[in-house]
């Protein structure tokens, strides 16, 4: 992936890049969750896009506010999950992109004021077979009293995400065929 973010770091966490790497960092929860959403070139560039433009985490029900319309490095964004009051903001940066030909995805990770501490990697790949793959590896831990509370309950939701990403890529890369 590429690296250009911007000067005035505000990550909220040292190990920036890791989850690109998939040298995942001691101290943190760990998520790897990999799925074929579909075949074929048209495939993957209609996943690749819809990764890259948000629009995979605004149909998986995530609230995006982006400083661009594409993930970019250096990109703030800013999602919420939830429903009203009960809706948690978090403040992110995009670390890193990759933009094909055969992969497309980006690294974001929590800014100061996040629930949470750690990074995400979003992966849409081209395998050499034509299967077109999507991949999240991530790290985190929780940082607010609540939430470190909650447990086990926020690995769940994280896992529960990731699949539910991998779905609406699938479906999107279904229309693409």
């Amino acid at each position: 992936m590429n690296d250009h973010s911007r000067p005035g770091n505000d990550y909220s966490y040292p190990e920036q890049g890791a989850s690109c790497t998939g040298d995942l960092p001691a101290g943190y929860r760990h998520l790897r969750h990999r799925a074929r959403i579909g075949h074929g070139r048209p495939a993957l560039d209609v996943a690749g896009g819809a990764l890259l433009g948000w629009r995979m985490h605004r149909l998986a029900g995530v609230r995006i506010d982006a400083e661009a319309e594409e993930a970019a490095p250096g990109v703030a964004v800013r999602c919420a999950i939830g429903l009203g009051p009960l809706r948690a903001g978090a403040p992110n940066r995009v670390l890193a992109t990759v933009n094909g030909p055969d992969r497309y995805g980006f690294t974001y990770g929590t800014r100061h004021g996040h629930l949470g501490r750690g990074e995400e990697t979003f992966l849409v790949e081209l395998a050499p077979d034509g299967a077109v793959w999507f991949s999240v590896t991530a790290f985190s831990r929780p940082v607010a009293w609540w939430a470190r509370l909650a447990g086990p309950l926020f690995p769940l939701l994280q896992h529960a995400f990731a699949r539910r990403c991998g779905r609406v890529l699938a479906a999107i890369a279904a229309d693409a065929a």
